[in-house]
């Protein structure tokens, strides 16, 4: 007999004689031999499969005598490769090597609990497939059999829930079903099995809907609860669990007393879980979401602030690290979203966003909360677009809406919830951009939504009410009367399923309404008007004073009593019912009032009310002009980048300002009309130079006020940083809290100016000012303001003492934008009959009303409006022999705000003159060389006042850099820019300086934090440097008055392109008459430049548009 044998039988003998005596040492001793014989034989041997399954088995029964269960692995493995080493045609190779095992319950239970702690397909499958096998041989009479139907059902629970598949999912509840049997009344383990069997029954409800699994799931709950009474420790577990269900049942049948059941089982589940025990955090989340339910269907805002506090609670019960924290932040995300509705403060809602983005963060992909994340954080964007009116926010939410949803299979409880959100998301982008597929797949998920969800589900009327705006939005965009038609009826069906209790019943009363609106417009039935005020009526008296939803049903009022007022429904005839009217527009103003809708919102309504008050010619129409106005200002406030100012502005009416004063004109009040012209215009440069007032008058003020100095400058410090310019590059979630950040310092800094202004002396601290301040601007000549709109085109001389005169221009902004686009064509001929028209209709005028007020050869301002901005007052007259100009009267400067004057002349003249002269030749990018440079820079030292008089500094070629430039013009005072200059009209604020190596743009101008009001002149001898914006004029966007803004006294630029040689002539004359006695003023540059360009006019070999190309700008 070989040695193969000898082992092989010498094992049996001793595992045999181990099964009769239970000595330890037979089994050690079997195993070894064992070992031996399997190590004899190689893989290919025909008895190695044998061999194999002899060891696997000893090693089987070690571990059960020993109760090492974690050592399974081993015999398991081996009798897997046993099985592995048999012929494909065996029997044995259909059956898993656990198969080969008779695991005890216990053994059983804890691979379970291992399988349970990892996410192993193929282990889960083999737990499932071990427990199906211990079924045959632990009969129905095995006191075992009821734990390893409870484990199987978690397994096939597990299983469901990772897979999907529903088979696993109704075997999980018929085995749970059997473990109940097992347990009649009276039996220890009754209460666990109910809960379990509800559980299941509670989860296949939320994935085929069936009314009476939740019923049965309740009523064993309820049988749950009565076995643990009051003084049970388990009693606040079971509290729990029949809450949840009721308030389930709630969700989808409306029946209040089962809302009202859960909250009171909620309280006393959260009574009996104190301040340190461990499930209070679970009870606080529990009632809160049951109060902000209540809170949705009933609107009482004290159970949202309840719920609130409740959640905020339980979220600090669980840090970061807590399994049950992604559900908290969603959960508080989603009360503050609620409350942000009702009250509008958008605080609430940048921390629901916030928290939104953090529970996402906790949600790996594939994790079972990911759907209702997604869901949860497009919810929040999209509001955030309603409020703000960022495009990427709308398109973020649809992107995560449809994400959300494509892990929703059709059925699931949250399916109908998720479409109906990536629905009105759909809806919303179409009302703003117009894609007809939007509103189409929009109409198409709405009616899955509808069809999906009972009529009893709480949530039919939300789905009624959705559809209904979708089919209107399509009526409005193609006409179809079934659409409106059909709208209206599923509005009335809405209605009627919220009650007067209801919290969204004002709401469906405001749509109805609405609708019945558009259909009067479209058919004159009365009948549709008269509901339609009667229900928005209604809808109002719902609504609490600082509801955000008040707006809407104002702006809807307004709309119906405009229909009265012009269909003359309720007067003798159309246009004459003053009562509807005056209705109208106080409904208009109402609007515009709402605080709490936000500021976009309330600005958007106060732009209507100008629309129409102007339409109609009423006397609300100042007040609405001036209302919007300040809105603008504060909204544009709240955005950190002035890029993203300038964008915003595109949005909004560019001529708000001059149609305002327009307006005070038509109604006699000269004054208030140049108050709303400095409050409306360049409001980009004002919200920048606030922001760097001076506040050397309160330095003598008490402790208070320098406390409230130190707050507004650290503030104003905060505000005036530089912001993130590349939105593009940088993390959304960054940007949003930059954002977010920038809100709270607005906030409290106008909280700061209000305290300021209580101080006696500062009542009207950084207010727009009254005439009476701006007049000071006129101290050293007039300043004439000239004003375009639509309705009207005038004149306005400010004196420094007297009296405003408006004087009517015989012209109209239609001309004007002709007479400026012609002005674009800079030949000869064309400009002479240009400029001779602009004399004739403009400018002869003013100078026939200026008598009273300068002397002929004295300074004047120009303030130019709207298309004014791109006319060259200064070079208007009669271009022919013994013809009349301009400039034979007076020298012309310009002014973009009459405040920028005033501050100019503030402060006293520096005795020290540092001189900085800065050009580049060749820049980055350029494809020729300015071969003026070097011999220009030399011409200025040479014509400047020797030292110590001027200190003289020269930045050229390789040294002028835009760092290097930009340090020059911090330090020196005076200043002569030599170089290319370029207009970026698309983005203004990219209008540059041409550097070496980059670019020294307008946007690094306004981005320098210390103060430049001592700096005295500028020269900017480069193309384009005082040109503008043709998007938004009366922001006055180039490179000249951004100078100014920023504190430059005196500013020489050019309208357009400049020839070298024009530039070296002038530059020349320009200096000699400037500073050729020796002595630097600044305010001699407006005289140096009018004589300068006067001695050019006799080189005939210049042409008229090189000669007018350079202008004045301060003072």
């Amino acid at each position: 007999m070989d040695v193969l044998a000898l082992n092989t039988d010498a094992g049996h003998r001793l595992l045999a004689r181990y099964h009769r005596t239970q000595n330890s040492s037979d089994l050690d001793q079997s195993i070894n031999h064992f070992e031996c014989a399997s190590d004899l034989c190689p893989m290919d041997h025909p008895c190695c499969p044998a061999a194999l399954f002899n060891l696997a088995t000893a090693n089987f029964l070690s571990c059960q005598a020993e109760g090492r269960h974690l050592d399974l692995d081993i015999p398991i493995n081996l009798f897997q490769e046993a099985l592995d080493l048999r012929p494909s045609d065996h029997p044995d190779r259909t059956r898993p090597a656990t198969s080969m095992l008779q695991l005890s319950p216990n053994q059983l239970a804890l691979r379970a609990e291992r399988c349970l702690q990892r996410d192993e397909p193929r282990a889960l499958d083999e737990v499932i497939s071990l427990h199906y096998d211990a079924l045959g041989y632990y009969n129905s009479e095995h006191a075992c059999r009821g734990q390893l139907l409870g484990i199987l059902a978690v397994m096939l629970i597990t299983r469901f829930e990772r897979r999907g598949n529903e088979e696993d999912l109704d075997q999980a509840i018929a085995l749970q079903s059997e473990v109940l049997a097992l347990c009649p009344v009276g039996h220890t383990d009754r209460s666990i099995s109910l809960h379990n069997l509800t559980t299941q029954l509670s989860c296949h409800f939320e994935h085929r809907g069936k009314d009476e699994d939740l019923d049965q799931a309740i009523t064993l709950q309820m049988e749950a609860l009565a076995l643990f009474p009051v003084g049970h420790a388990d009693r606040s577990k079971s509290l729990n669990n029949l809450a949840i269900e009721l308030s389930s049942r709630f969700e989808h049948r409306g029946n209040y007393e089962d809302l009202n059941q859960a909250i009171a089982l909620d309280m006393e589940a959260l009574a009996l879980r104190p301040v340190g025990h461990a499930d209070r955090s679970m009870s606080l989340n529990n009632l809160a979401i049951r109060l902000s339910t209540c809170f949705e269907y009933r609107g009482n805002v004290e159970e949202l602030d309840q719920a609130i506090a409740l959640q905020t609670e339980a979220l600090a019960l669980r840090p970061v690290g807590h399994t049950e924290r992604s559900k908290s932040l969603n959960n508080l995300a989603n009360q503050l979203s609620f409350r942000f509705e009702r009250r509008g403060n958008v605080e609430d809602l940048d921390q629901a966003i916030t928290l939104d983005r953090e529970a996402l963060g906790l949600c790996p992909v594939g994790h079972a909360d990911w759907s209702k994340s997604l869901g949860s954080l497009a919810n929040r964007l999209s509001s955030h677009f309603e409020h703000r009116g960022n495009d990427e926010d709308l398109n973020q939410a649809i992107i995560l809406n449809k994400e959300a949803l494509a892990l929703l299979p059709v059925g699931h409880t949250d399916w109908s919830m998720s479409s109906n959100n990536l629905a009105t998301q759909l809806s919303t982008r179409f009302e703003h951009r117009g894609n007809n597929e939007d509103l189409n797949q929009a109409i198409a998920l709405n009616r899955e939504a509808l069809a999906s969800r009972l009529v009893s589900h709480t949530d039919w009327s939300m789905s009624l009410n959705n559809l209904a705006n979708q089919l209107s939005s399509r009526f409005q965009h193609r006409g179809n009367d079934k659409d409106l038609d059909q709208a209206i009826a599923l509005h009335r069906e809405a209605l009627a399923l919220r009650p007067v209790d209801h919290a969204d019943r004002s709401k469906s009363l405001s749509n109805l309404a609405n609708q019945l609106s558009i259909r009067f417009l479209h058919r004159g039935n009365r009948e549709d008007l008269d509901e339609s005020r009667e229900n928005l009526c209604c809808a109002l008296t719902l609504l609490t004073q600082h509801d955000p939803r008040q707006l809407i049903v104002l702006e809807s009022l307004a709309d119906v009593h405009l229909s009265f007022h012009r269909s003359g429904l309720d007067s003798t005839g159309a246009g004459e019912d003053t009562d509807s009217l005056n209705v109208a527009m106080h409904h208009l103003n109402a609007a515009a009032n709402v605080v709490s809708a936000g500021l976009l919102s309330h600005l958007r309504a106060s732009l209507r009310w100008v629309r129409h008050a102007r339409q109609h010619s009423h006397d609300t129409e100042l007040e609405a002009h001036a209302t919007s106005m300040q809105l603008l200002d504060a909204y544009m406030s709240t955005t950190a980048s002035i890029l993203s100012r300038h964008n915003i502005m595109k949005d909004f009416p560019s001529t708000l300002a001059v149609d305002a004063a327009s307006c005070a004109l038509r109604s006699g009040d000269v004054c208030r009309a140049v108050e709303l012209l400095e409050q409306g215009r360049t409001i980009i440069w004002t919200q920048m130079t606030r922001l760097r007032t001076p506040l050397d008058s309160l330095q003598t003020c008490d402790d208070r006020a320098a406390a409230l100095i130190k707050k507004f400058r650290d503030l104003s410090s905060l505000l005036d940083k530089p912001s993130v310019n590349d939105r593009e590059a940088t993390p959304r979630v960054n940007v949003e809290a930059e954002e977010t950040r920038y809100r709270c310092l607005v906030k409290d800094w106008n909280g700061t100016v209000e305290e300021i202004c209580k101080i006696e002396g500062f009542s009207h601290f950084l207010l727009p000012p009254l005439f009476s301040d701006l007049q000071d601007a006129a101290h050293d000549g007039p300043i004439i303001v000239l004003i375009t709109s639509e309705l009207s085109c005038d004149a306005i001389i400010i004196p420094h003492k007297q009296p405003p005169t408006k004087i009517p221009l015989p012209t109209n902004l239609e001309k004007l934008q002709t007479l400026a686009a012609r002005l674009q064509h800079r030949s000869t001929p064309a400009l002479t009959t240009a400029l001779t028209e602009l004399w004739d209709e403009v400018v002869r005028l003013v100078v026939e009303n200026l008598g009273g007020f300068a002397r002929p050869g004295s300074q004047i301002w120009w303030c130019p409006m709207s298309v004014f901005n791109f006319l060259p007052l200064h070079a208007a007259g009669q271009y022919w022999k013994d013809g009349q100009f301009l400039s034979q009267f007076y020298i012309s400067s310009y002014t973009p705000l009459l405040i920028v004057l005033i501050k100019a002349r503030r402060h006293n003249r520096s005795l020290s003159v540092s001189f900085a002269a800065i050009g580049q030749d060749h820049p980055a990018g350029a494809s020729h060389t300015l071969e003026c440079v070097e011999p220009e820079l030399e011409l200025v030292r040479s014509l400047l006042p020797p030292p110590p008089t001027v200190s003289f500094t020269k930045i050229t070629s390789v040294d002028a850099t835009k760092s290097r430039a930009l340090c020059a013009l911090q330090e020196n005072t005076w200043l002569h820019f030599l170089c290319h200059g370029t207009q970026n009209f698309d983005e203004p604020f990219n209008s540059a300086f041409l550097m070496r190596d980059r670019p020294l743009s307008l946007l690094d101008i306004t981005q320098i934090q210390m103060d430049l009001s001592q700096h005295q002149f500028a020269f900017l001898s480069a193309c384009e440097t005082a040109v503008g914006d043709f998007k938004t004029p009366d922001e006055v966007i180039h490179l000249a008055a951004g100078l100014q803004f920023v504190g430059v006294k005196s500013v020489v630029g050019t309208l357009w392109t400049v020839d070298d040689d024009t530039v070296q002539c002038l530059v020349e004359a320009f200096y000699k008459n400037f500073c050729g006695d020796g002595k630097m003023n600044s305010k001699r540059a407006a005289r140096a430049l009018h004589k300068a360009v006067q001695s050019l006019a006799c080189d005939k070999d210049m042409s008229l548009e090189q000669r007018i190309v350079f202008v004045h700008i301060g003072i």
